[in-house]
């Protein structure tokens, strides 16, 4: 491979996140920059950097034929496609801010937004997404006019009935143009406004300079070799600050190409099919392979069974070996061939060249770090907040400690304030929240610190080890402090759970809200004797003790006040929909304490666990 820096644009070289873009076409004009998989000829598709330029041009004429000052808001709803860096990149490159929305937001959360950052101009994925939307915008709302990326009927005849509607295909130019530069932009200028959801009220908007995402993507290449030649599978949001900060803005930075997956549905496929050397996703989608790959193997038995645990095993030492954290031992000789029978397998089903995956936005378990490291795919677990644009932390590949969010990025500051919270300061640091100097004044203090509501350690080596969330702590009527995270996260590791919640505040012991998973639950009901489809068997004295101990087997290595009492059962999931879980997947625990108020209850009055 060439060395990292023959490609590499720097900051000061890019000075905005369009003239990022606009350097990589000048460098890198006919290497390829963007695949996608095109359902008409059934049949993956690429844009190479200058017909990428091309298309951006496109984009540029007609939103100038808007009359959008700079500075103003332009938004997207888009899954993660090509035509999301074309619309970001022309709205940077005339001064717009780009405020990003996710598609399975609900659409009253999405109406906020758009009101509070008067929103001008928005571009929604279909002619569905906007009839869910247009009910709930106000007649006071600044949008002047909506893009609707696909060219159904329905969306046809959407546009002829409203005159702020347009289908894409017929607002953009039909020729690509000439890719327009600005001169001397201002790297500190605001980029974008994302939204933050907030597990407790309205989202705040987060104010990113093309400074602070820049920055954090060269820190992220300093922390990690990317080079050109690298592919990316794209999956995770592009409207999650993580995948846009270091699936996107990287990749630029460093010439590599981006594939965008059909869906997480297709994931499998996809990563086949493109096979990726490099991955950004979050903990959830290696939690399913984690849960698949044991589950089977557990079901097999016997020596498949002690092939897999000695493969881990086996694979550990040798990983421990090569960071310098552990010994040479005989059984390692037998890497080899437990690799072959056993790693190589799992690397081929994420593609086969994968050299490092990175994961973000949520603690991951270090029990499935070390299966994945053992069996030769380098998982990284990295740390941030959208604030910090996002990166604070992430472990480099020779100097990796799972149980850790890493070393801080190029140019971060980080200590430990009162009642262990991070602190961080660095060029990512955001401008402040849009409208909210009370909110930003609040978590950056006088000296610049950004208070991260996150408790942690930070060890001999410099890694950062998260310890839990200070507004999360339970205190129990003992006075014992229990941080729930890393316990849920412990239980949802087992695959008959899906999701977890602890409670126990000012309790005398705790108890937990337990989603089950649908596909397991029919076969647990039926080994226990009992009808899976009666709602009664959630209830069931029987389950509740077998669930109770499948808990107790997943908290086994958690101090003695980890000790859950009492469940609820239930198996209608939290999603966003119903308002209890965040667009990137975050438990709103007061909504949920909220909506089981009852039960919870009933978990302390002696009554029924149920």
């Amino acid at each position: 491979m060439p060395t990292l820096h023959e490609n590499l644009i720097t900051p000061e070289q890019a000075r905005g996140l369009d003239g990022l873009f606009a350097q990589r076409v000048r460098r890198s004009p006919e290497r390829p920059a963007y695949g996608w998989y095109d359902r008409a000829s059934k049949a993956w598709k690429t844009y190479s950097w200058a017909e990428m330029a091309g298309q951006v041009a496109r984009w540029q004429q007609a939103f100038a034929a808007e009359g959008i000052a700079p500075g103003e808001r332009v938004a997207l709803q888009l899954r993660n496609c090509p035509e999301w860096v074309m619309f970001d990149q022309a709205a940077l490159s005339l001064g717009f801010v780009t405020v990003p929305l996710y598609t399975d937001d609900r659409p009253d959360n999405i109406a906020y937004i758009l009101g509070e950052a008067g929103v001008r101009l928005l571009l929604v994925q279909d002619a569905g997404r906007w009839r869910r939307l247009a009910r709930v915008i106000s007649e006071e709302s600044p949008l002047q006019r909506v893009l609707l990326l696909d060219d159904s009927e329905a969306a046809l005849e959407l546009a002829a009935q409203d005159s702020r509607v347009r289908v894409a295909a017929d607002w953009l130019p039909p020729q690509p143009g000439e890719l327009v530069v600005r001169k001397d932009p201002d790297p500190h200028a605001l980029a974008s406004i994302v939204y933050t959801s907030g597990t407790t009220g309205r989202p705040k908007g987060v104010m990113l300079s093309h400074h602070n995402m820049l920055s954090v993507a060269h820190g992220g290449v300093a922390m990690i070799d990317v080079y050109q030649e690298d592919s990316f599978l794209s999956f995770l949001p592009l409207s999650h600050t993580l995948e846009r900060t270091a699936g996107y803005y990287l990749p630029i930075m460093t010439g590599s190409q981006v594939s965008y997956a059909r869906s997480v549905a297709q994931l499998a496929n996809d990563l086949q099919e493109v096979a990726p050397t490099l991955m950004i996703a979050v903990p959830r989608i290696f939690e399913r392979v984690y849960g698949r790959l044991t589950e089977q193997m557990a079901k097999k038995g016997g020596a498949a069974l002690a092939l897999f645990r000695m493969a881990v095993r086996v694979g550990w030492k040798r990983f421990l070996r090569q960071q310098g954290r552990g010994n040479w031992s005989p059984d390692q000789l037998l890497f080899p061939l437990l690799d072959r029978l056993v790693g190589a397998k799992l690397r081929a089903r994420l593609g086969g060249q994968l050299r490092a995956a990175v994961s973000g936005g949520a603690p991951l378990s270090e029990d499935v770090s070390k299966v994945f490291i053992a069996l030769g795919v380098p998982l990284l677990q990295g740390y941030g907040l959208t604030e910090t644009s996002p990166v604070i932390s992430v472990n480099p590949l020779e100097n990796n400690i799972p149980a850790s969010v890493g070393l801080p990025i190029r140019g971060v500051q980080v200590c430990i304030g009162e009642n262990d919270e991070l602190l961080v300061k660095g060029p990512g640091v955001m401008k402040g929240y849009w409208n909210n100097h009370k909110a930003t004044t609040e978590v950056i203090d006088a000296e610049g610190w950004l208070h991260t509501g996150d408790q942690a350690r930070i060890g001999d080596t410099g890694h950062i080890y998260i310890t839990g969330r200070i507004k999360d702590i339970l205190v129990l009527s003992n006075g014992e402090k229990v941080p729930p995270g890393d316990m849920e996260l412990a239980l949802t590791l087992d695959p008959l759970i899906e999701q977890a919640m602890v409670v126990g505040e000012g309790q005398p012991y705790l108890g937990a809200l337990l989603v089950l998973d649908a596909d397991h639950w029919p076969g647990f009901a039926q080994d226990l004797g009992l009808d899976p489809l009666d709602p009664a068997s959630l209830r069931h004295e029987k389950t509740h003790k077998a669930v109770l101990q499948r808990v107790q087997r997943a908290l086994k290595d958690f101090p003695g006040y980890a000790k859950i009492r009492r469940v609820h059962l239930t198996l209608e999931p939290w999603t966003v929909d119903n308002g209890l879980m965040t667009p990137t997947l975050k438990v709103k625990r007061p909504k949920v304490m909220e909506r089981f108020t009852a039960e919870i209850e009933e978990m302390y009055d002696g009554g029924p666990a149920s």
